[in-house]
């Protein structure tokens, strides 16, 4: 059957919340890719912080 691809964070990839590993997974990216670009988000422009809160307590846990 196909399975349906939600966002999720990640379980066994995360580091703080597992929101860019999420990310990473639901997209086929690298995390590690996901991460620098998160901190090049969050330095240029200072929204990373306040988008990674909100994406952690929307993005439900991986089950």
């Amino acid at each position: 059957m196909n399975e349906v691809k939600r966002l999720q964070r990640s379980r066994r990839d995360r580091s703080l919340a597992g929101v860019c590993g999420g990310m990473a997974e639901y997209f086929g990216w690298d995390p590690t890719r996901v991460r620098v670009a998160w901190i090049v988000l969050t330095l240029l422009g200072g929204c990373g912080i306040l988008l990674y809160l909100i994406l952690w307590v929307v993005m439900p846990e991986a089950g």
